[in-house]
């Protein structure tokens, strides 16, 4: 356990010496202070990771709409890693992380196991649990 403490330790170290070097080395480049560089770098990660969130809502929100194949038929809507792809105007791969960071979260589930075939749809106790206002 107290080795693993230390790792942790020494990899926060050596990631926080990576930052400071990278804001020094980009600080020389536009002539600003090491600090303004440093909080830089931390908000463009903060924005990358709120952008990240609000493509997974969005992914969400587009199971909640209405599709014409699914309405009035009881049946789940179901999204392909195209059709995510499409409305949020990402690459496939940036597709397929979202969503099965959405299926690890227990958002979402995928149906088929590979290739063309696989789509996604709601998890079906998830939003049973929203309707009677436990999430």
């Amino acid at each position: 356990m107290g080795q693993i403490l230390l790792f942790i330790i020494a990899l926060v170290i050596i990631i926080v010496g990576f930052v400071l070097v990278v804001s020094r080395r980009e600080a020389g480049k536009h002539g600003t202070a090491v600090g303004e560089e440093f909080v830089g770098i931390c908000k463009s990660a903060l924005e990358t990771a709120s952008q990240k969130e609000a493509r997974k809502q969005k992914i969400i929100e587009l199971f909640e709409k209405p599709s014409a194949s699914a309405q009035g038929s009881g049946e789940t809507k179901k999204l392909s890693n195209a059709e995510i792809r499409k409305a949020l105007g990402v690459s496939s791969r940036t597709a397929v992380r979202y969503l099965d960071e959405l299926e690890k979260e227990g958002k979402i589930e995928q149906v088929g196991e590979a290739g063309h075939a696989v789509t996604y749809r709601p998890k079906q106790h998830s939003n049973i649990l929203e309707n009677i206002g436990m999430l």
